[in-house]
């Protein structure tokens, strides 16, 4: 037995659970949304703006355009590449459209977990689970989990973390 093995070492692996399938509706939502705004606020200074309103009516229509395609084309993208998993040892995950991205993170390196329910989350009852640790590459985040069983995995996550030897560094 090497001495990896004997510390635990976790590998790196794809994690094999999906987010919620709420989560593409409120991404779509949220992406229609965010553009729609800004090309409601072209479409508003078309109105207003002498001598330019083409341009921005222009805009506008690009921008609307740029979104619809976006809130149709990438949630359902990341719906198929966000992937997480929790084992006793670790906190896998995976994400990213273009470029993905695999992170693990051991239970003794984590510091803090979190939930965030910001208003379209809550319109659709999902959670993101933000997972801290030392790591110079930021927190791990579960984006789109069912907001109870969001609650019980912190829940969960917290019981193991406090539980595990290490000094979370």
């Amino acid at each position: 037995m090497t001495v990896a093995q004997k510390a635990g070492a976790v590998r790196l692996r794809p994690p094999q659970n999906t987010v919620h399938r709420r989560a593409i509706t409120m991404w779509t939502t949220r992406s229609a949304v965010s553009y729609g705004l800004v090309a409601l606020v072209f479409l508003g200074l078309s109105a207003f703006v002498e001598g330019a309103g083409t341009v921005f009516a222009v805009l506008a229509f690009l921008t609307a355009l740029a979104g619809a395609c976006y809130a149709i084309v990438v949630p359902r993208w990341r719906y198929r590449v966000h992937r997480w998993e929790v084992t006793g040892d670790a906190v896998y995950t995976s994400s990213g459209w273009l470029w993905h991205q695999y992170r693990v993170a051991p239970m003794s390196r984590i510091q803090t977990v979190d939930t965030l329910r910001g208003p379209f989350y809550q319109l659709f009852k999902l959670s993101a689970v933000t997972v801290t640790t030392a790591s110079a590459m930021g927190p791990l985040t579960i984006d789109g989990l069912d907001e109870e069983f969001a609650r019980d995995l912190v829940d969960r996550l917290n019981r193991v973390t406090q539980a595990t030897p290490g000094d979370a560094t």
